[in-house]
């Protein structure tokens, strides 16, 4: 496609689609008019990988998450399609600069951490595969929430992306399903049928995901409730206009809010009919598909692999022994074995809260027919395992992570160490029963956005030095070591940092009005707010250095601007409260005129891909500071080390696979080791007597008890000390220690310029492993017992 072809199709659907002429067009129009050409073009290779999907009666993947955080598809997929620099030439020709228009797209508020960024990496990199597959998830009108700060307190906005047109989407109004809820379960010709109460509308809406080159497109389905009756008229006639419109109030309930608070029963209920509600609709649109190739039931494993990521769509398995035996006919014992055989399950947490338990009084009222076959499997699973210990239904409670083992036939951890832990942990019992269901498979990203999208100086640097074989093959980055005894290479990898870093430094300016200095260290910790992940060891760590450089700032201190992003679960108090913590140092901090020119500290708003995208190119240090045998893996830490930021983490989740490959040299270890972390806890004084052997500890959180960070409101912060000083259950203080010495290590380091540059390369140079592509092949061999539908050379 020439920059001409492009620009007439752009001025094509600028007037026809969009009823717009050149003139009067605003940004906005010109991005959708460019968005609708460049889905022009991956329109037919996804007609074609679904009609060879068909003819060659290639097994399917259905990769089933309530989250796909996707950000913005309009580079992406430029840059997959292999368009960029024509695009770049056809909005010269038209006047108008291609990065204003790239950044008009809002991003999909479609997930809101590590597993939805997964989720997408993964369905791009299946397309790259040319692998038959489909993601199937929720159409989010608001996603998680929209962040900002009032006076340091992080206040929660809905999401707005969908209040433009979607140029992604195809509306698919005949792909719709009846989900019901509630009601009873009555006998039929001594068959159980379900008869629900309420019930529901789930209607598709389609995106195209392109692969690399523009080979093969898969696509991503999500469901859109809509009401069984739209508009009850009577009551409208009535005057009851606002009962007039429940039924659709109701129904938009259900996609509307990632995650609502679940605090109260009511929010039980609701997230528990959106698991229920897109996973069922899943369910019945890949058996439709099968059905209209196969009659044989039997034959369901062998073209059908369902893959759950993490316990929501753990009522897969009951509902779909429920559809295969109710509905279809098969007896129990073999409908139980046929939906095994295509299910599996992927853990993402230690965190025994976060495996969610459903009460039996919710699940039976809610779905009575499938806490029946829940029993069923229990007693099935009883019966072949009669020594064991570990059930789905027990103490009142539907334990879906227990169910989603049971009904899978391969569950997998996300990196090494994680993978052991579920083994000795979480999953214990049923290990014992299975030994060979557990198996490894560590996460990955994609290169095309998290290296080739997001960071085009080093990009162009990469292939430059060793060519563009690594946007497909991720492991040709080991090329790069051959380089870095080359000064000039190394001089281009530090202008491409410093050239990053100037562009966030313009962007915090303009939107955040905070000076900073690209010669600095920037510090960068963004991922989800919570306990284990430690934001408040990193600002405990920052208070100490601030109190350090106030006693003696005439030292030579390394420059550092510590960047937090990320957001507070509504209801997760403690997280939200570590946020003003953060905000709360950075106001004194920014505005202390002895230090600030040593240290700052920045809490950028709203994080979400696009931000992550504009922060990790630009990054020097990677804060992957979890407490050991907390985190299941990561893939901020793989993004990091991929775009030159050196590691400082403790041993958990891929940490540990990561200062495996680019070298215990290159990464800035520190902290007990998840043994060490079991053992510390059994001592009941553990913090206090961490804070005791530690002046600098005991000082920072003295600043944090009383009125520091906290003019006139001493005590503000005090919950957050007290819970350090007392139970500390993610050791914390017990870190502390450790941590500074490690944060001290770096300083020097990067004080060596030509040294840290040399590091920062080595870890780009030895990240490569870290593809989602080599993730994707690990579970089709691993798993999915499948391949690609075309060769490499796209035959």
């Amino acid at each position: 496609m020439t920059s001409s072809d492009l620009r007439d199709s752009i001025l094509h659907h600028l007037k026809y689609s969009l009823g717009k002429d050149a003139a009067h067009a605003v940004t906005q129009d010109w991005r959708m008019a460019l968005s609708l050409a460049v889905r022009d073009r991956i329109t037919d290779p996804w007609f074609d990988a679904t009609r060879t999907a068909y003819a060659g009666q290639n097994k399917r993947v259905y990769y089933l998450s309530m989250e796909f955080l996707i950000g913005r598809l309009l580079q992406d997929a430029i840059v997959n399609l292999g368009l960029l620099e024509t695009a770049h030439e056809a909005f010269t020709d038209l006047g108008l600069p291609l990065d204003t228009v790239l950044s008009n797209e809002p991003d999909a508020a479609l997930g809101n951490g590590g597993l939805g960024r997964l989720a997408a990496c993964f369905i791009e990199s299946l397309s790259s595969l040319a692998v038959p597959a489909m993601g199937y998830g929720i159409r989010y009108e608001h996603g998680l929430f929209k962040q900002s700060f009032v006076q340091g307190r992080q206040i929660e906005a809905p999401e707005d992306w969908l209040q433009q047109t979607h140029a992604w989407e195809f509306e698919r109004p005949e792909s719709t399903y009846h989900i019901g809820f509630g009601g009873r379960v009555v006998q039929k010709d001594g068959r159980s049928v379900w008869e629900p109460e309420d019930g529901l509308i789930a209607q598709a809406y389609d995106t195209p995901v392109i692969g690399w080159k523009g080979r093969w497109a898969n696509t991503l389905r999500l469901w859109s409730a809509k009401p069984t009756q739209i508009f009850d008229l009577d009551r409208f006639n009535s005057g009851d206009y606002i009962a007039a419109s429940a039924p659709e109030t109701l129904a938009r309930t259900i996609s509307r809010v990632l995650y609502p608070d679940d605090t109260t029963p009511q929010g039980k209920e609701l997230r528990l009919k959106q698991e229920f509600f897109f996973t069922a609709a899943s369910l019945r649109d890949a058996l439709r598909r099968f059905e209209s190739e196969y009659d044989d039931l039997h034959l369901l494993p062998q073209k059908v692999a369902f893959q759950l990521n993490d316990t929501h769509p753990a009522i897969a398995g009951p509902e779909l022994v429920r559809l295969l035996h109710d509905e279809r006919g098969l007896p129990m014992d073999e409908a139980i074995a046929t939906a095994r055989g295509c299910l599996a399950y992927t853990n993402h947490t230690l965190l025994p809260e976060a495996l969610e338990r459903w009460p039996v009084e919710l699940m039976g009222r809610l779905l009575p027919r499938h806490l029946q076959i829940i029993e069923r499997i229990d007693a099935a699973h009883a019966a072949e395992k009669p020594d064991r210990r570990a059930n789905a239904l027990e103490d009142g409670e539907v334990k879906m992570g227990e169910l989603a083992f049971i009904m899978g036939h391969k569950v997998n951890g996300v990196s090494a160490l994680h993978t052991d832990l579920m083994k000795q942990t979480v999953f214990k019992e049923l290990h014992r029963l299975h030994p060979d269901r557990i198996i490894n498979q560590t996460n990955g990203v994609t290169p095309r956005r998290w290296v080739l999208g997001a960071n085009p100086r080093l990009s162009t640097l990469i292939t430059d030095a060793i060519g563009d074989g690594w946007v497909g093959d991720l492991e040709q980055l080991s090329g790069l070591e051959t380089h870095l005894d080359d000064a000039g290479f190394l001089d281009r990898f530090a202008a491409a940092k410093r050239g990053n870093k100037t562009d966030l430094v313009d962007w915090v300016q303009r939107n955040q009005g905070i000076a900073l200095d690209p010669d600095a260290m920037f510090d960068v910790q963004i991922k989800r707010i919570h306990e284990y992940k430690r934001q408040h060891l990193n600002i405990l760590e920052a208070i100490a250095l601030w109190q350090e450089i106030r006693d003696n700032p005439n030292a030579d201190w390394t420059p550092r601007v510590k960047i937090f992003g990320g957001k507070a679960a509504p209801g997760y108090v403690f997280a939200k409260e570590i946020i003003h913590l953060i905000n709360d140092v950075a106001a004194v901090l920014n505005a202390d005129p002895v230090t600030s020119k040593y240290l700052k500290v920045v809490f950028l708003p709203n994080y979400n891909v696009t931000l992550a995208e504009r922060l990790i190119p630009a990054s020097d240090l990677s804060e992957q500071i979890s407490t050991a045998g907390k985190e299941a893996s990561g893939t901020g830490n793989m993004k990091f080390a991929l775009n030159g930021a050196p590691t400082i983490g403790t041993l958990d989740g891929a940490n540990v696979e990561i200062r495996e490959h680019v070298g215990t040299d290159n990464f800035f270890l520190f902290g007990m080791t998840a043994p060490e972390v079991d053992a510390r806890r059994e001592l009941g004084d553990h913090a206090a007597q961490a804070i005791a052997a530690d002046p600098r500890l005991a000082r920072a959180l003295d600043a944090v008890r009383d009125d520091t960070f906290a003019p006139g409101d001493p005590g503000r912060h005090a919950g957050i000390a007290e819970n350090l000083s007392g139970h500390d259950y993610f050791v914390v203080c017990s870190d502390f220690t450790d941590y500074w010495r490690a944060q001290r290590e770096v300083d020097a380091a990067y004080a060596d310029q030509g040294g840290w540059m040399r590091m920062a390369a080595l870890n780009t140079a030895r990240s490569g492993w870290f593809s989602s592509d080599r993730s994707m092949r690990g579970y089709l061999a691993d798993i999915w017992r499948t391949g690609p539908a075309l060769g490499a050379d796209g035959e």
